[in-house]
C-alpha cells in the first residue's frame, strides 16, 4: 500500500479542502504504509497529552500509543513484560523490582534508565488525580540504570495493575524534569514518548497523528504505520464518518441505536470495549452547596429519578442498573444497599422533614443540572429530569456546556450544583473508586477527584484500611462497608453501569481486546490492503 486508503479519499470529497483532509494536510494523511494507516474517531477532546498528569479516556487513548508503561495487561488480567522485561514483588509486598529492556529508548533517541522510571512513578504519585494509585509509595530508588525499585510505604493490592498501560506511561526526566509544573507544561502537547508511535501533530480539538517509532524496544512492532485520531463534536458526526468508511475505528458507542447501526455495516466488528474500565454514571452533588448539604434532599431526588424508566424507555435495556460506587463487574461489589427504587412517597417526605415546602407555586427549590456536553444520552437524561423532579416540587434547569474543557471547569472548582458524570472504576477500587470518596482527595481545579466534596471520617478508614488488605476476603468486607455508607450518605445518585462498545471495519486486523481496549497499545493491529 501506499498511500492512505483510496476508498478514505474518495469518500471524504465532502470534507477535503484546499490541500487537506478531515483538516489534515494531504502530505501529511498520504504517506507509504507497512501495515496501513488506522484511523480513529473519537468525541473525547483531550486538552494534552500526557496521561502522567491527567486521567480520561480523551488523554489516556493516546498517550498509550505515545508512551509505553512497565508492564501490560493481558485479556486475562495477567501481568506481562512490555519496557520491563522482568518484575520482582518482595516477600513482605513492600517493594517491587522492575528490570528495564536495555534498547529502549525515548523517541528523540536517548536511552529509557531506571531514573526515568523513578522521576515518571514519583510524578504521578505526586500529580495525578488517581491520588491513591500510588498514594503507599514512599520512594524509587535505584539498583543500577536498568533497575529501578519501588518502596512501599505498605503492601499495595493494586501495584501491577497501577504499572499497565494507561496508567503509568514512563516520561522523559530530561524534557519534563525541568523544573516546570509538570502538570502546565508546555511540552504536555508535544511530548517525546517512550512507546510505540511518535507524536506528528496535535491540533486540539481536530487530530492527533501518530507515527510507528522504527527503534521500538519490541521486535517487529508497531504493526501500523500511522494512527489519526480524528476528533468529532458529536456522536452523530462519528457515526457518519465510520458508516462511510471515513474513521476505521469507533472508539465509543454507547447509544443503542447507533450500536444497531454500527452492526449493520457490512465487515464491521464490534465489541464490548475495555472490561477494566467499570464506567458507572450518576447524578453528582455539590454537597457544598446550601441547596443539597443536607443528605434527606439529595435522598429525596434519588427517589424521585425513575431508574428502570430511563434504562428501559430511553437507554433500550442496553446498560445494567448501579447501585454503589463499585461496578457489577468488581469482586468487591456489594449488593447490600438502599436501590433508591422510584418513590415518590418516600421523594417528598424526606423534602417535608429537610423543612423544604412548597411555595405558591408548588415549587421547593430550584436545580441546575450540568452534563459532560457531547452525549446525546446525557443530554436526553437532562430533559428528562425537568418533569421528573418537578413532580416533588424542584425545578430543574438544564445548563449546558459548550465543551467539555468549560464543563470541567465548572465542576471541579464547584460552580455547580449537580451534574451529570461518567466514572471509572479503572480494574481496582485502589485506583478508580478510593479517588472520589476520600476527604483527602478533595482538590478543587482537579476533574474527576471528590469533586461531590463528599466527607464521612468511617468511608476514609474503610478506604485506607482496604487499600493496604492483601486478603481478598478481608478486602470485600471493608469495601462492602464503604459502599453501604456512601449509599446512605448520596454523594451522587447512582444510574446505571454504561456499556460502551468499540466499532472496527472489517479491513482492520487483530484489534486490541484485552482489558483496556483502545486505552493499550495498539501495537499488533493492521490494516488489510
Amino acid at each position: 500500500m501506499s498511500t492512505i486508503d483510496r476508498r478514505h479519499l474518495l469518500q471524504a470529497g465532502a470534507a477535503l479542502t484546499a490541500g487537506s483532509i478531515f483538516g489534515i494536510p494531504l502530505d501529511v494523511a498520504a504517506q507509504a504504509a507497512k501495515g496501513g494507516v488506522l484511523v480513529v474517531g473519537s468525541t473525547q477532546a483531550p486538552r494534552h497529552l500526557n496521561s502522567a498528569v491527567q486521567s480520561g479516556v480523551a488523554t489516556m487513548m493516546p498517550a498509550a500509543q505515545l508512551f509505553a508503561s512497565p508492564i501490560r495487561m493481558d485479556k486475562n488480567w495477567k501481568p506481562q513484560p512490555y519496557l520491563a522485561e522482568s518484575w520482582t514483588l518482595s516477600p513482605d509486598n513492600r517493594s517491587i523490582t522492575l528490570v528495564l529492556r536495555k534498547n529502549a529508548v525515548f523517541h528523540d533517541g536517548k536511552p529509557i534508565t531506571a531514573e526515568d522510571v523513578k522521576f515518571s512513578i514519583e510524578t504521578i504519585r505526586d500529580n495525578h488525580p488517581f491520588k491513591t494509585m500510588y498514594g503507599p509509595v514512599n520512594a524509587v530508588t535505584i539498583n543500577d540504570p536498568q533497575t529501578a525499585v519501588i518502596r512501599l510505604a505498605e503492601p499495595h493490592p493494586a501495584v501491577l495493575l497501577a504499572l499497565s498501560t494507561s496508567l503509568t506511561p514512563i516520561i522523559p526526566k530530561h524534557i519534563f524534569g525541568d523544573g516546570t509544573d509538570v502538570k502546565i507544561h508546555p511540552r504536555n502537547a508535544t511530548p517525546v514518548g517512550s512507546g510505540a508511535f511518535k507524536l506528528v501533530e496535535f491540533k486540539p480539538g481536530e487530530h492527533i497523528i501518530m507515527d510507528r517509532f522504527d527503534r521500538f524496544f519490541m521486535k517487529d512492532e508497531p504493526k501500523l504505520e500511522r494512527i489519526i485520531v480524528r476528533l468529532f463534536k458529536d456522536p452523530t458526526s462519528l457515526l457518519l464518518a465510520f458508516e462511510r468508511g471515513e474513521v476505521d475505528v469507533h472508539q465509543a458507542l454507547t447509544d443503542p441505536r447507533e450500536i444497531e447501526r454500527a452492526r449493520k455495516i457490512p465487515s464491521a466488528q464490534v465489541y464490548k470495549a475495555a472490561p477494566a474500565i467499570g464506567p458507572l454514571t450518576w447524578l453528582a452533588f455539590n454537597t457544598k452547596s446550601p441547596k443539597l448539604a443536607d443528605k434527606r434532599v439529595r435522598q429525596a431526588i434519588n427517589f424521585a429519578i425513575d431508574k428502570k424508566y430511563i434504562l428501559e424507555a430511553m437507554l433500550g435495556n442496553m446498560n445494567a442498573r448501579a447501585t454503589g460506587p463499585i461496578a457489577m463487574g468488581s469482586p468487591y461489589y456489594s449488593a447490600d444497599v438502599e436501590k433508591y427504587d422510584f418513590n415518590l412517597g418516600r421523594a417528598t417526605k424526606l423534602l417535608d422533614d429537610a423543612g423544604l415546602k412548597p411555595g405558591a407555586n408548588g415549587v421547593r427549590m430550584t436545580l441546575d443540572i450540568d452534563a459532560i456536553p457531547g452525549s446525546a444520552d446525557f443530554k436526553a437524561i437532562q430533559e428528562y429530569m425537568k418533569p421528573a423532579l418537578a413532580k416533588i416540587g424542584i425545578e430543574a434547569n438544564v445548563r449546558l456546556s459548550p465543551d467539555f474543557p468549560t464543563w470541567a471547569r465548572r465542576v471541579s472548582s464547584l460552580q455547580f450544583e449537580a451534574t451529570l458524570d461518567s466514572v471509572y472504576n479503572w480494574g481496582d477500587p485502589v485506583i478508580g473508586v478510593h479517588r472520589t470518596w476520600l476527604s483527602s482527595n478533595i482538590k478543587p481545579g482537579v476533574i474527576w477527584s471528590n469533586t461531590q466534596s463528599y466527607s464521612n471520617p468511617k468511608v476514609d478508614e474503610w478506604l485506607a484500611a482496604a487499600g493496604q488488605e492483601m486478603n481478598l476476603a478481608k478486602r470485600k468486607e471493608l469495601y462492602k462497608q464503604m459502599q453501604k455508607a456512601v449509599v446512605d450518605d448520596c454523594p451522587v445518585a447512582f444510574l446505571y453501569e454504561q456499556a460502551f462498545y468499540e466499532a472496527y471495519l472489517g479491513k482492520v486486523q487483530n484489534p486490541p481486546k484485552g482489558i483496556w481496549g483502545l486505552m493499550d497499545a495498539v501495537n499488533e493491529s493492521t490494516i488489510k490492503a
